[in-house]
């Protein structure tokens, strides 16, 4: 495993940011760590980079315990912070080639040249860091996360502030990137964690409440499907539900039904308009959400 954490706890006083967090990470993954704001990501992101001492339990990079060795483990960890410091005095190409120097890398325009060219920065490579805009400016944070060519990539909210077209560009790099990194990619833009995350974790509170992939995060929901449906006439659908389901009348003619088996429900919905002699003008269902099921997770320890 490329990143262990065993029984991992941060306090500020009384207060746990962090609870007893156990996971592991593997090369070749991209996981998604999950939780609204105060939930301990971005605390659990700096344990891993050693910036945070744990106050229990241990983290692991690449076998070795971090805190035995924080100099030399660090070399492979890249970390984008929310935050994105940046000498906004810069030049992009100056910047990069400081943080060769942090890192002490020999042989740095090649390096420098290569991560311009995978962010997309070639066009505005000469420019003063405080002339770009936000976008960019993430884009900047991410080249200096990568630039030595870490094994384990700690990117939090690397997405904020790109615009659709940034979007799609930089999470085809995120994704290239998880082909053979380590990476553990915080974001508030669900949708966007779904589609590039093959794990997420979910902290609420400081405590991990989920760990698994997309599908599994989807299917430990006890969130309902949507079913909405709309008739030519009036009618009276409360004979139709089953134990746990909902209606919501919308009109005399319409309905939003939720369901845990919507498959079953359509089809009763169909039989009971052949019975009455009814038309069904509208039938649609909307699966749990993203944000339904986050919603639902993190709400079970408040």
């Amino acid at each position: 495993m490329s990143l262990h954490l065993d029984a991992v706890s941060k306090y500020y006083g009384s207060q746990a940011a962090v609870a007893d967090v156990s996971f592991e990470a593997s090369a070749g993954q991209i996981v998604g760590l999950l939780g609204p704001n105060g939930a301990g990501k971005s605390t659990t992101m700096k344990m891993i980079c050693g910036y945070v001492t744990p106050d229990n339990g241990t983290v692991s990079i690449l076998g070795k315990e971090l805190s035995n060795s924080k100099i030399d483990l660090r070399k492979h960890i890249g970390y984008l912070p929310e935050s994105n410091p940046l000498y906004e005095d810069m030049y992009i190409k100056e910047f990069l080639r400081f943080a060769c120097r942090v890192h002490k890398l020999s042989n740095w325009k090649p390096r420098v040249e290569r991560v311009v060219e995978m962010t997309g920065l070639t066009l505005e490579q000469h420019k003063l860091i405080n002339q770009l805009s936000k976008g960019y400016r993430q884009r900047v944070g991410i080249a200096q996360a990568i630039l030595h060519d870490p094994e384990i990539l700690i990117l939090d909210e690397p997405i904020s502030g790109l615009d659709p077209n940034q979007l799609v560009e930089i999470r085809s790099l995120i994704k290239t990137l998880g082909e053979e990194k380590t990476v553990i990619f915080s974001s508030h833009i669900l949708q966007e964690v779904e589609q590039i995350c093959d794990r997420l974790l979910v902290l609420n509170q400081g405590q991990l409440v989920m760990d698994g992939s997309v599908v599994e995060f989807h299917s430990t929901s006890s969130g309902k499907a949507q079913v909405f449906v709309r008739f030519d006439k009036a009618v009276d659908l409360s004979m139709l539900l089953k134990e746990g389901d909902e209606m919501i009348k919308e009109s005399q003619l319409s309905f939003t039904l939720l369901t845990h088996n919507p498959k079953k429900l359509k089809e009763d919905l169909f039989d009971f308009a052949v019975n009455k002699s009814v038309r069904i003008s509208a039938l649609t269902e909307k699966a749990s959400s993203v944000e339904d099921v986050f919603k639902e997770l993190t709400a079970k320890s408040e």
